[in-house]
């Protein structure tokens, strides 16, 4: 039996129909087997292969663009946007444009090809969120920024070009549609109860049961009420915070565990899948300190989106967040 749930952010619809899947081919498995390659530019001792890097982590002593590294970021070799050049906005009567003015870096997660988040040490995982961290902060002085996105490409499948673990992280001079609908779904939320949608929805999680995953005392993940796709899974900070650059590293650690803890279970329970890894949190420059809450967003690939869903903007979803929460719950790792 199909039923339309409503995201009470975005009020976005998704329609879940179990039904679908008694349907093998609304499902899409393509499991991640990562394999080394001698020509990967990402791998420790092919430093000379990227651009200069922005930041890294681990080494004693030696000079930048050299072995010895944890970690390292490095500005996207085929960037999105760039970095040079003046903020320009023009139009042609309805039509509007402006130069592709931004920054498009690489968190290189670990010098060793083979390893993913699900694998890493949690140390390593807490390093590549803190260097997330750090990368936004140096970023926001830039004043032609608006927003800044953090997001993974895990697999082929998922999008992701180079096979070697790492980050994105993209500086826009334009707040994205996504961001903003969400942003402008969670301030109504707070002008009608002036409470934080968020934090109303870990509350009712919380106490429902039924959708929570993991908890912990900084951070809880559930399987949204709404989710878009099947086992889309949210890790949402109990604390409130509107922007994920102003968390204290205590709760990165959190985050860092729940993360690796997550991905295991899901490479357990779904055959190793590829997923996007989005990291939600507040444009810069808007207050929205009491409004919005930052979190992250896990979304294995399993189904395509086709014909139905870019027509309407609904989703099919052939799994409920209750089966889904209940799968990840019970997989031991």
């Amino acid at each position: 039996m199909s039923e339309l749930r409503k995201d009470s952010v975005t009020g976005r619809w998704v329609i879940v129909s179990t039904e679908r899947r008694k349907r093998r081919s609304d499902f899409h498995l393509e499991p991640v087997r990562v394999t080394s390659d001698s020509s990967c530019p990402f791998c420790e001792g092919h430093e000379q292969m990227t651009a200069r890097e922005l930041l890294a982590f681990g080494r004693q002593g030696s000079a930048p663009d050299t072995p010895g590294w944890s970690l390292r970021v490095v500005p996207n070799q085929v960037p999105v946007l760039r970095v040079e050049g003046t903020l320009d906005r023009q139009g042609e009567g309805l039509f509007d444009k402006m130069n592709g003015i931004g920054a498009h870096e690489v968190i290189i997660e670990s010098p060793r090809h083979e390893e993913t988040l699900a694998t890493l040490p949690e140390d390593a995982v807490e390093q590549a969120l803190w260097a997330c961290r750090e990368r936004v902060h140096d970023l926001k002085r830039d004043q032609r920024f608006r927003s800044i996105v953090i997001f993974k490409n895990h697999g082929a499948a998922a999008g992701a070009a180079v096979e070697h673990s790492h980050l994105q992280l993209l500086a826009l001079p334009i707040v994205p549609r996504e961001v903003r609908d969400e942003v402008e779904g969670a301030r109504a939320h707070y002008e009608i109860k002036e409470r934080c949608a968020f934090c109303d929805i870990l509350r009712q999680e919380i106490t429902d049961g039924r959708r929570v995953i993991a908890e912990s005392a900084d951070m809880v993940a559930v399987s949204p009420y709404a989710p878009r796709f099947p086992f889309e899974t949210w890790i949402l900070p109990r604390r409130h915070e509107a922007r994920f650059e102003d968390t204290p590293r205590q709760e990165l650690a959190s985050l860092a565990r729940m993360l690796g803890d997550l991905l295991r279970r899901m490479d357990k329970a779904l055959e190793m899948p590829p997923y996007n890894l989005l990291i939600h949190s507040a444009p810069i420059k808007e207050a929205l300190g009491e409004s919005y809450h930052w979190h992250v967003e896990i979304i294995p690939k399993l189904t395509k989106v086709a014909g139905f869903e870019w027509a309407t903007g609904l989703y099919l979803n052939p799994t409920t967040p209750e089966e889904a929460a209940e799968v990840l719950r019970e997989t031991r790792v």
